[in-house]
């Protein structure tokens, strides 16, 4: 009963409400008008469309690394380590990492042939080795000659062809400020050494700035000699002009190194020249050198240093020659006109003091340069012929810094016949490369052998019997190519064995070399080479150098003849 009334008054309640409605909007609507307080009315929600939760995307499992891709890759990573090695060269590391990239395919359960990208990997690989073993031994044979560079006295000399410049007020006054306190050495104050040192200021600059920044490697050593042999110091900058101090520097008529010797001058002033070594190369023994000719040469000519210089350039015979033909003993009254002495001395001497101006005050004259440091070493006693890349191996340094160091070896190896030759090496690894040669196998450090000539051995027998060319041995023994040998006859002969990328260790313990084994299991293709002709070339010497016969390169490149002309390729096959 209670539940039906509360019923029945919310029913009567509402019928009400539906009577006042209209008068409550009424009164609304004039409470507005009026400026009444218009009510609230709370802006709608708005209704948001519920989103279905993203569906759960289940994440693949990672696909399982292939292990042929995997083994691939670390066998390149071995390749490339070796060839890190074999640029520093370090031959034995490079050769042991070649080896490890083979052996982990050799070794691999899926076997190097059997799965195609192994096998292609594989192949490939061998092939890359074989080709970098073939270059190593024909660097590192002893045979092949380092290449030198143009000396710089050539290229200056050729500029000169056209008259230098006429010096300006600015470069006339800046000489003679400085030849007020430049010393007891008499420098002319002309017009021809004020034009280089204009020249050296403008289009020779690059000459000038070159040298003076490699002399800082030499000029305290060179200074001290200098000082010890009584020779003035501004002659330290003679070769700024004939080499940029350069020692692998060689001239259009064979001067060679940092004093552009020739090789008799060498030769009398106590320089070794032969086929292993040039110490025309070498700084230190050639600046001794240069000290004691430039002394000899300014006794001969009365201390007159103009025409010693004159004589350094163009020989002490043609300028006492020129002397006596013109009755002059004044280099400047000499040089006026050409009858006397050729266009390249008599330019060679203003241009050697207007160098001295300059490298004695370079900033003044507008040179801002960075000298290279001095050069620091130990040296070290060799016990024969050493191939220099087992020297920079043991030494823990690169090839380049041998090189640089000893400039003087003319191959890839110290001396056969030099008993005590002392190696020059970074400061701080003589005493390692020393202990290293200590306990070094004696077959480690010969990079040459002897040959005993039997009865009836040629040159061409044994060439082949070594597999190097006939001309090689024949240079390296001091022989025409066409010599007969006598029985009993000693012949050096070059170890390839010492030097090769594939060779077995001396260690009669290690296993047999990997590249070797890998060889084995494979067909190399054979190597192809393209050689092109040189001036001077001839079918003979080309078949010589590459250890084939003459009628080989002519079946191979359809020659009716054996005339050759320059720039034409050969194809050779190994």
């Amino acid at each position: 009963m209670l539940a039906f009334a509360v019923l029945s008054q919310q029913k009567s309640l509402a019928k009400r409400m539906k009577h006042l409605l209209p008068t409550l909007i009424l009164l609304g609507s004039s409470a507005a008008a009026c400026g009444g307080v218009r009510p609230v009315v709370a802006p709608p929600i708005p209704v948001q469309a519920v989103q279905p939760p993203p569906p759960v995307v289940q994440a693949e499992p990672p696909k399982p690394a292939d292990p042929i891709d995997i083994l691939i890759a670390d066998s390149e990573k071995q390749f490339v380590e070796g060839q890190k090695h074999l640029e520093s060269g370090h031959l034995e590391q490079a050769r042991q990492a070649f080896d490890r990239s083979i052996e982990m395919l050799l070794e691999s359960p899926y076997g190097a042939r059997t799965e195609p990208r192994l096998r292609q990997h594989f192949d490939r690989l061998v092939d890359r080795i074989n080709a970098l073993e073939v270059i190593a031994l024909r660097q590192g044979d002893g045979f092949t000659e380092k290449r030198a560079e143009a000396a710089v006295i050539d290229a200056l000399l050729t500029n000169t062809t056209f008259a230098p410049p006429e010096a300006s007020a600015k470069t006339r006054e800046s000489v003679a400020e400085d030849l007020a306190s430049f010393g007891t050495f008499p420098i002319a104050l002309n017009s021809r050494v004020l034009s280089y040192v204009e020249a050296f200021q403008g289009s020779l600059r690059p000459f000038i700035t070159d040298g003076l920044t490699r002399a800082g490697r030499y000029l305290p050593m060179i200074e001290r000699v200098f000082k010890a042999e009584g020779v003035p110091l501004e002659l330290m900058y003679v070769p700024l002009i004939e080499s940029a101090f350069k020692p692998s520097a060689k001239s259009r008529v064979s001067a060679q190194g940092v004093w552009q010797f020739m090789v008799p001058t060498a030769r009398d002033f106590g320089l070794r020249y032969d086929w292993f070594i040039d110490e025309r190369s070498d700084p230190e023994k050639s600046t001794v050198a240069a000290a004691r000719y430039l002394k000899m040469l300014n006794r001969i000519f009365d201390g007159d240093w103009a025409l010693a210089l004159a004589s350094y350039n163009g020989g002490q015979g043609r300028v006492q020659r020129a002397v006596k033909n013109s009755g002059l003993n004044d280099f400047w009254d000499l040089t006026r006109t050409s009858g006397y002495l050729p266009r390249e001395t008599r330019e060679y001497v203003p241009m050697i003091m207007a160098a001295m101006v300059i490298a004695k005050n370079p900033v003044k004259y507008g040179f801002e340069l960075t000298p290279l440091a001095p050069l620091t070493y130990d040296k070290v006693k060799v016990p024969g012929a050493v191939d220099l890349r087992r020297v920079a191996e043991w030494a823990d340094v690169s090839l380049d810094e041998i090189e640089e160091l000893n400039p003087e070896l003319r191959r890839w190896t110290t001396p056969v016949d030099y008993p005590g030759y002392e190696l020059k090496v970074p400061s701080g690894r003589g005493a390692k490369l020393e202990e290293r040669i200590a306990k070094a196998d004696p077959d480690e450090l010969v990079a040459f052998k002897r040959h005993t000539v039997r009865r009836g051995e040629t040159l061409a027998s044994v060439a082949r019997k070594y597999r190097v060319a006939t001309r090689e041995i024949a240079v390296a023994n001091g022989l025409g190519t066409r010599a007969r040998l006598r029985g009993g006859q000693t012949l050096i002969i070059p170890r390839h064995q010492a030097t090769a990328l594939a060779a077995n260790s001396s260690s009669s313990s290690r296993p047999q070399n990997t590249v070797q084994r890998a060889s084995r299991n494979t067909t190399p293709a054979p190597r192809t080479i393209t050689y092109r002709v040189k001036k001077g070339d001839t079918l003979s010497a080309i078949a010589a150098r590459h250890d084939v016969t003459v009628s080989e390169i002519k079946r191979w490149n359809k020659l009716r003849s054996n005339a050759l002309k320059i720039g034409a390729r050969l194809t050779i096959h190994r």
